[in-house]
């Protein structure tokens, strides 16, 4: 397992400050969803969780050494990312596209093994890609192309995988297949997965931790049904909105209130 932490990190771009005083130890094998208005710091966050971003102060640490002490290629051995809306160059096929997640595990004059083809080949089957994997990634729907890219995150071999916004510009049956992906790779794989969501109450259904980000602070995190309140939907995200029980998984369900101009109250 992977242990990914931060310590009073505070992330910028520029002399501008996105994320202040980030305390976070991400769970092992457990799902975690980021929520949070626009412009709240959740994908600033996740840049600064894979090491794209270096912390302007504070630290963040992985299995107790600071992750920008470590060289690249052994972090991307313990932490895939895949990023939002990822573009592939015309003419790459998913094969092509799956086997580029083992560049971490290349070495110069063994530049591809039996378990470099293990890789793709299992990563390609736990997504279902398996049957035509000379497909173009372009000629593909939405929901495919994403399954796509996870594959190419899962022949990292990591145990934990960053997302932000997977579900960006799928309709609703593509949302869910791709979070029904990643469910169950959660469960049989034991990947530890962390993503960032627009929609609360996907991230209610299907993380295990959700940590609630507003200007550039951890608003509060913990499980759905501790985070997820009509005060934390009305002091986060300034709306009313009435919380219930969804009568499908019982985890929390927000509906907007269209009654209540103010305020929305504890439910």
């Amino acid at each position: 397992m992977v242990n990914l932490e931060t310590s009073e990190v505070v992330l910028s771009y520029g002399s501008k400050r996105v994320v202040d005083d980030l305390d976070f130890i991400v769970p092992e094998g457990k799902i975690t969803a980021i929520i949070g208005p626009n412009g709240s710091g959740k994908s600033t966050c996740l840049r600064g969780l894979a090491r794209v971003l270096r912390p302007a102060e504070g630290v963040i640490t992985l299995n107790g050494r600071d992750i920008h002490a470590q060289p690249t290629k052994a972090v991307a051995k313990q932490i895939g990312l895949l990023p939002q809306g990822p573009t592939t160059p015309s003419g790459v096929t998913v094969l092509d596209l799956v086997r580029r997640g083992r560049y971490p595990h290349q070495r110069l004059f063994d530049q591809w093994s039996t378990e470099d083809e293990l890789a793709v080949r299992n990563a390609l089957v736990l997504t279902g890609l398996e049957d035509d994997p000379d497909q173009y990634v372009d000629h593909l729907s939405g929901g495919q192309r994403q399954r796509a890219w996870i594959a190419m995150a899962l022949a990292q071999e990591t145990d934990l995988m960053l997302l932000d916004e997977p579900t960006t510009h799928l309709d609703i049956a593509h949302q869910v297949e791709v979070l029904d992906l990643l469910r169950d790779l959660n469960r049989t794989e034991g990947r530890t997965v962390v993503m960032v969501l627009h929609d609360i109450n996907q991230g209610c259904r299907y993380a295990d931790h959700v940590v609630a980000m507003n200007n550039g602070r951890i608003a509060n995190q913990g499980a759905p049904e501790e985070v997820v309140n009509s005060r934390m939907m009305q002091e986060v995200f300034g709306l009313a909105a009435v919380v219930i029980s969804d009568p499908v998984t019982g985890t929390p369900l927000c509906v907007p209130d269209a009654t209540d101009k103010g305020a929305g109250s504890e439910a």
